[in-house]
């Protein structure tokens, strides 16, 4: 049987794989699994609950608070905030865990389920794997006084903002900022946040109906926010995703400035104000070469870890570093978040802007992106490219070719039957050409059987 949670909590088509029955029942083992600590110690646990604004999260959050209060805990219901908000909550509240309801950057249809421990942490693999054991078990059923009462967390949107001012070395008086919110978790606390700095704000798609969250907006559609950051004259724009744990941005050109070119310009300035823990970024191999070279002249080491934020996370955790995210801009501060936010990374770009006095585009230039090309090669037996003498081979002769001026990377995917190759190179077309024909070694020395497959 597959696991249920996947990397970032439990996830799928709303009202298909996740129901408000299993939604109850996640939340009931959840109860068992998070809220023993409190519990032996004869007091009520307590759980921060928040959502995204898709229709579905209604009637999802209401079967986890009922799973919850049933089993004995005290929910606070944030409503609709941000994903790293929930996490500053459960810090800030001291509550046992916490649960975001949301399906990020996905579409309407789809929502999702994602458990906080204790200080607004995400759960290990072995946390998951002991709340789905506990799904076919008898549930906690206190009666009387004992059951669990929910009660709104009013002054939840307030406190995460007051938090995020904090984070600023000074006010962004004189800068023109355009926000993207994606109707999504930030349509109402980026903007204010952003203003109360002291910037000048004009936002786009901060009208969430429940239904057209990240349709067409937000930082998997930069197109409407390129046309306005022009249109508006403004210094640079920032965009989020649908529950705001991530930021890209625009340059006041439309040019996009992503996660890589994000992390070096917070990287660096972190190192000149002696605030980058020994002088690491932690980011993943899918990380464009440009940023190992832009950091290694600045003197700071890139930190590589395997593909998402969890791992990111793990990896600052261990080392007690500062920073750390992804090229998809998740960006981790851990002096402040103990996961990405999208509405910090844009006030600390801000701060940067502000405080030098350079465009974004002139500091963005610190790193200069190498060209890169990724094909996915489907129908392919993933579990064989590791392991495969050919496709070695073929891989050896292509980083020799490129040496220190590129490289070549090949990911099986987590959920698919294909195998992703990607060349980056001093030159499109030097990339392009030798994809190619790395793509073409791994579909002939993979392809699986046809009498297979089926």
């Amino acid at each position: 049987m597959a696991r249920l949670f996947g990397t970032d909590g439990v996830r799928g088509l709303a009202n298909g794989l996740l129901t408000a029955e299993l939604a109850l029942q996640l939340a009931q083992a959840a109860a068992v699994v998070l809220g023993h600590e409190r519990a032996a110690d004869g007091k009520r646990p307590r759980a921060v609950v928040a959502r995204d604004p898709r229709a579905s999260g209604e009637f999802i959050a209401a079967a986890v608070e009922a799973g919850l209060s049933s089993s004995g805990i005290d929910v606070y219901d944030a409503g609709v905030l941000p994903t790293p908000a929930a996490a500053y909550l459960i810090a800030d509240l001291d509550a046992d865990f916490g649960v975001m309801i949301s399906a990020s950057h996905n579409p309407a249809p789809d929502n999702g389920i994602k458990f906080f421990a204790r200080g607004g942490q995400k759960l290990p693999d072995e946390v998951e794997d002991a709340i789905e054991a506990q799904l076919g078990k008898e549930p906690s059923r206190p009666v009387g006084g004992d059951v669990g009462r929910i009660q709104r967390f009013s002054d939840a949107e307030d406190r995460y903002i007051v938090h995020l001012l904090g984070t600023l070395p000074h006010r962004l008086e004189g800068l023109k900022v355009v926000l993207d919110c994606a109707h999504g978790a930030a349509s109402g606390c980026s903007p204010q946040v952003f203003a109360s700095a002291g910037a000048e704000v004009v936002v786009i798609g901060a009208e969430p109906d429940g239904l057209n969250i990240n349709d067409g907006v937000g930082s998997t559609h930069l197109g409407q926010l390129k046309e306005a950051v022009v249109k508006h004259g403004a210094d640079f724009g920032i965009a989020h995703d649908g529950d705001a744990d991530r930021c890209l941005a625009v340059d006041h050109e439309g040019n996009e400035v992503d996660g890589d070119q994000i992390m070096a310009i917070l990287a660096l300035a972190l190192k000149k104000s002696g605030k980058l823990k020994d002088d690491v970024l932690v980011a993943t191999v899918m990380s464009n070469l440009g940023l190992k070279i832009a950091l290694r002249e600045a003197g700071i080491t890139l930190r590589e870890t395997a593909v998402g934020d969890r791992y990111v996370l793990e990896a600052m955790r261990e080392g007690g570093f500062s920073l750390g995210g992804e090229q998809s801009g998740h960006v981790i501060f851990s002096d402040y978040a103990t996961t990405g936010d999208g509405v910090l990374t844009g006030l600390q770009i801000a701060a940067q802007v502000a405080g030098t006095g350079r465009t974004l585009q002139d500091l963005a230039r610190v790193m200069t992106k190498l060209p890169q090309l990724m094909i996915n090669v489907k129908g392919v037996d993933k579990s064989r490219a590791a392991t495969d003498e050919g496709v070695a081979a073929a891989v050896a002769a292509a980083e020799h070719e490129l040496g220190d001026t590129g490289r070549v990377l090949l990911r099986p995917s987590g959920t698919e039957a294909l195998v992703r190759v990607m060349v980056e190179a001093a030159d499109m077309e030097t990339a392009t050409r030798i994809c190619t024909e790395l793509a073409g070694v791994v579909e002939d020395r993979l392809a699986i059987p046809r009498e297979l497959a089926v």
